[in-house]
């Protein structure tokens, strides 16, 4: 079992920027990747960004070039730099680990909302 609290979440400006954390409770070299999905009512969960074991990132064609998915691995925490922020960014944003045969965990989720 793997405890993700994540943070970061809030009300920002179009255009504005927030950074998402996200601390695992685990060694994060444990798991075969880290990163964030978003979900809006009514709609799927989707990735937004996701970073492997081994350092490789992988970006929704959404928001690449305006987020970057980042980790500090002596505190096994990932981080979400969110730029450029649109209103279709609003969503809850969370926190996943897929630990192989482990499974996946889900962080509580943190609201952005971007609105003016």
């Amino acid at each position: 079992q793997v405890q993700l609290v994540e943070s970061g979440g809030g009300l920002v400006q179009p255009g504005g920027s927030l950074r998402l954390s996200c601390a695992a409770s685990e060694s994060m070299f444990r798991f075969n990747a880290m990163g964030w999905y978003r979900q809006v009512p009514g709609k799927q969960r989707e990735l937004v960004a996701a970073i492997t074991s081994g350092g490789r990132t992988n970006y929704a064609g959404s928001v690449k070039g305006r987020f970057t998915i980042s980790r500090d691995n002596a505190k096994n925490t990932v981080f979400l730099q969110m730029n450029s922020l649109k209103p279709e960014d609003t969503a809850v944003y969370y926190c996943h680990v897929n630990w192989g045969r482990r499974g996946d965990y889900w962080g509580q989720g943190t609201q952005v909302t971007v609105s003016s």
